[in-house]
């Protein structure tokens, strides 16, 4: 018959439920791996929170060094399929062999001017269309990496106080998608340590200490701010 027990590694018990020494070995088996795998994403959210908390370092100043480049180019006008805003903005981004995420800045009253804006980490297009001249111009910046490095930070492709601004670039989605993915994995860090922290008895008590006196700072800021000040 075999054991219902198992050893799971140096200074433990030999008298753990197998279960339990299953799930403890894989429990740090996917800390670790994970871990590894979010560690250049931590990173740079780290350094990027970092050079947006302090606006003021020079070494990092990317929009007063951009580089600018202004043309014009003839166009077609958009088609009878390429009907509302979104399939026009489409429709000539693909004549100008332009990609990126769509910003809408402004409200367009004359159907036959159109402005907007197309992003994409380290390269802003302001788009200025002239449907009844068939003619564009555009003005391109460039910024250094310190800007991509920024931009990846808070880019999404989306605002909530403008319900216009949608995710249209197929990029744009699949970082929201890594985004979301990186979150999920830095839950299941923190569960994990919490796992690996709370089967460690003598480790418990200080543990606790540094987890309430972290609890308590993030609390001032999410709701004692809002009721003590």
């Amino acid at each position: 018959m075999p054991s219902s027990t198992e050893p799971t590694g140096p200074g433990q018990s030999p008298n753990v439920p197998r279960f339990q020494a299953r799930f403890e070995r894989w429990n740090r088996k996917l800390h670790f791996y994970v871990g590894l795998f979010l560690l250049f994403f931590i990173w740079l959210f780290a350094f990027s929170g970092l050079l947006l908390n302090h606006p003021t370092w020079t070494f990092a100043e990317f929009w007063t060094h951009r580089e600018e480049t202004n043309y014009e180019r003839d166009i077609a006008v958009p088609g009878a399929d390429a009907t509302g805003d979104l399939a026009q903005a489409r429709d000539i981004l693909k004549q100008l062999k332009i990609e990126g995420e769509i910003m809408w800045t402004t409200t367009r009253t004359d159907p036959n001017q159109f402005d907007f804006q197309v992003r994409r980490p380290g390269h802003f297009f302001f788009i200025k269309a002239d449907l009844t001249q068939k003619r564009v111009t555009v003005r391109r910046a460039e910024v250094n990496p310190w800007g991509v490095i920024k931009a990846l930070h808070s880019f999404t492709g989306v605002q909530m106080d403008d319900p216009r601004n949608s995710r249209d670039w197929a990029l744009t989605s699949l970082w929201a998608f890594s985004m979301d993915a990186v979150a999920a994995g830095l839950i299941f860090m923190v569960l994990s340590s919490l796992y690996m922290w709370f089967e460690l008895p003598q480790k418990r008590l200080p543990g606790a200490i540094v987890l309430g006196l972290g609890s308590l700072i993030c609390g001032l800021f999410c709701v004692g701010l809002r009721w003590l000040f």
